[in-house]
């Protein structure tokens, strides 16, 4: 059932991209990469979870959404900036579509979690998708409202215009590499699989 609705979800945001991207499509060098934005709470996790994918040039973790400028980490957890952790997924649109972006995208987040993700709460750990063209935008409406009839509850995960990006400090970038054993203890504790099994399944 689970992966019958990847499929689909797949199947309806492509047919949406298809026409707008068309003519896009037909002027773009091979070699021409393209970005996505999206927040899924701790930016660790998001930046694992989507440099796995086949298509994905590099993944960086930071802060975006807000007003803040420049923000640090301990400005962005405390809250108040209304920034949210996310990370710019730079990626080869030959090899991965913005589709299948999307469904990784729902597949590692709670989408009726208003308070944040998992164990992490607050402004910073919501998750959201911030399309970077009006394609992307319906594309994404369309991947919502699609999942909540699947559902038949509403989603609170939020869609927002893309703003500024800022990378996060270095010690941020990569981690889940960096400390391995750290972070996998970090995302067994914060019960961020177990969960993601209870909306999605296996």
């Amino acid at each position: 059932m689970m992966k019958k609705l990847g499929h689909t979800l797949i199947a309806i945001i492509s047919a949406m991209l298809v026409f707008a991207s068309a003519s896009a499509s037909e002027a773009r060098s091979k070699t021409e990469t393209a970005t996505a934005i999206f927040a899924m709470g701790c930016f660790w996790c998001a930046e694992a979870d989507f440099e796995k994918v086949d298509g994905v040039i590099d993944v960086v973790s930071g802060y975006t959404g807000g007003r803040t400028r420049n923000p640090t980490y301990e400005q962005v957890s405390a809250g108040g900036t209304g920034h949210y952790e996310a990370v710019r997924v730079t990626y080869d649109p030959a090899k991965v579509k913005y589709s299948e972006l999307l469904t990784v995208f729902w597949k590692n987040v709670d989408p009726f979690d208003a308070a944040g993700q998992f164990c992490d709460k607050g402004e910073s750990y919501r998750a959201a998708i911030f399309p970077g063209s009006a394609a992307e935008r319906k594309a994404s409406l369309a991947s919502r409202d699609y999942l909540a009839g699947f559902f038949k509850r509403d989603l609170v995960t939020k869609i927002e215009p893309r703003t500024a990006f800022y990378p996060a400090e270095d010690h941020h970038q990569d981690y889940y590499k960096k400390n391995p054993i750290r972070y996998r203890y970090y995302r067994s504790r914060c019960g961020r699989d177990d969960r993601l099994k209870d909306v999605w399944g296996k």
